[in-house]
């Protein structure tokens, strides 16, 4: 992908909790623009069905800054493709809930296909920045 954007993951006490700590500073230099964490749903990469929920809830942790949760399906081939979300991470813990019905398909046409859920991330995306996102939960709401 060419870019220079640097980050790190670690598993730390933040404010009180344990929680995956993602932090770096993201560059558009050199066509980059991203750090992400994510997590497989399904170990070997099989789809998850999540067509009896409405959303994705997590426990964040931020600096005021804009994240994205990144869906993939088991359709999609290309690594640029998902489906986005946006939300802010305010400096001390809050629960965010993101409807499926609010993300968005990125570089691919079809709808987002909740029974063929692959995968998820968390990314500092699309703009220069310092990046510091911790995460002590994530799960599915009705």
């Amino acid at each position: 992908m060419g870019g220079v954007s640097v980050g790190a993951l670690t598993v730390e006490t933040v404010a009180g909790r344990r929680a995956l700590r993602m932090r770096g500073e993201v560059s558009l230099a050199n066509d980059g623009g991203f750090v992400q964490m994510s997590l497989d749903l399904v170990p070997g990469g099989g789809a998850f069905d999540a067509r009896g929920w409405t959303g994705i809830e997590l426990d964040v942790h931020g600096n005021d800054e804009t994240y994205g949760l990144h869906l993939r399906t088991v359709d999609l081939v290309r690594p640029w493709q998902s489906y986005r979300q946006t939300f802010v991470a305010a400096p001390g813990w809050t629960t965010v809930r993101l409807p499926f019905a609010g993300f968005t398909p990125h570089r691919v046409t079809s709808a987002l296909e909740t029974s063929r859920l692959r995968r998820v991330g968390l990314a500092a995306i699309g703009r220069a920045f310092t990046a510091d996102l911790a995460l002590a939960g994530l799960r599915l709401y009705r």
